[in-house]
């Protein structure tokens, strides 16, 4: 196949740097530009310390609007404003990395309509897609959890989450609690109950068992690591673990990274992958499910690629077959 003509924007942040290193290291796609205003003239290796002797691109201030398809890098909010102000071919097609199209109510944008792309729930509508929304971090290592008893039409009670992911979901603006003196050695909880990414999670469970109609009840946390999200999930489960784990196996049994462990997970085990991994345990009538991501990787940009890969006919694992960072 021919190779693909690839334009990023908003080339500074910490998914854009992951994306670059995806896309110069991937055998069937080209970086044709790299946009951010605030870093025009300067190499990308200047920002992306980790591309030195990788690449000499330096980034632009100036689009190419025939590229063959456009990676949006942008803040949450900011895709709408940049896509009103831009036009792109016909032929280009759109993966945007923020919220801007995730929600149904979202998803028709000047003519152009967005499909949610969680590749394990949408893989097909994913193929035929023009333009693809990217799920956020939580709501990916969250669905994965619990997408299978949805599907089976299991879920009948609330679902307790918690979930701790590492300094880089903050993104790499400073606050007062991504400095390195709040953040080390330190824990805490945010936005309980009422995480943006509840939208896209209810609207995907919703979309495989329409009758669920309890809450999902959501505590994220901050940890004291780079990356990575470690989410456990429990709900009301009257079958045995060997159903449960028959169900999970069945529904992922064509995933290309997501996959069921019979042992306890932890975090290097995904850390700087695409995979996601889930391991299940049953205790008195409870499903306890733990499921891991790099919210980086399959959190955004490595999902990101995988969405491209499918969306021009390649193999989803194409330029992600990727080593977890495990010592």
């Amino acid at each position: 196949m021919k190779t693909i003509q690839v334009g990023i924007i908003g080339g500074a942040g910490y998914t854009a740097g992951e994306l670059i290193r995806l896309l110069l290291n991937h055998p069937n796609a080209e970086l044709n530009f790299v946009y951010s205003t605030s870093n025009a003239g300067n190499k990308l290796s200047h920002v992306h310390q980790d591309l030195i002797g990788s690449t000499e691109m330096v980034f632009t201030d100036t689009v190419n609007q025939e590229v063959d398809v456009l990676f949006l890098c942008l803040g949450h909010g900011n895709s709408v404003r940049f896509l009103k102000e831009n036009s792109f071919s016909d032929h280009t097609k759109i993966i945007d990395l923020g919220n801007d199209f995730r929600l149904e109510a979202d998803q028709n944008f000047e003519g152009k309509t967005f499909i949610y792309g969680l590749p394990e729930l949408n893989k097909h509508a994913i193929e035929k897609a023009r333009y693809i929304a990217n799920p956020g971090c939580f709501a990916t290592a969250i669905q994965l959890g619990v997408l299978p008893l949805a599907y089976a039409g299991l879920l009948r009670s609330d679902v307790h989450v918690n979930a701790v992911t590492g300094a880089t979901g903050a993104g790499t603006s400073l606050s007062a609690t991504t400095h390195f003196t709040w953040r080390d050695n330190n824990v805490s909880h945010y936005k309980a109950f009422t995480h943006q990414h509840l939208g896209e999670i209810n609207q995907s469970v919703n979309q495989l068992q329409t009758d669920f109609t309890s809450d999902i009840l959501f505590i994220p946390n901050r940890g004291n690591f780079s990356r990575g999200i470690f989410a456990t999930l429990y709900t009301d489960f009257e079958g045995t673990l060997e159903e449960a784990q028959k169900l999970y196996e069945s529904f992922y049994e064509e995933a290309k990274f997501t996959f069921v462990s019979n042992e306890n997970l932890h975090l290097k085990q995904v850390v700087n992958t695409n995979k996601c991994l889930i391991h299940l345990h049953k205790y008195q009538g409870k499903l306890l499910i733990t499921s891991i991501i790099d919210n980086l990787l399959k959190g955004a940009s490595g999902q990101a690629v995988q969405n491209m890969n499918l969306m021009f006919g390649m193999d989803e694992t194409t330029g992600l077959q990727l080593k977890a960072s495990w010592f």
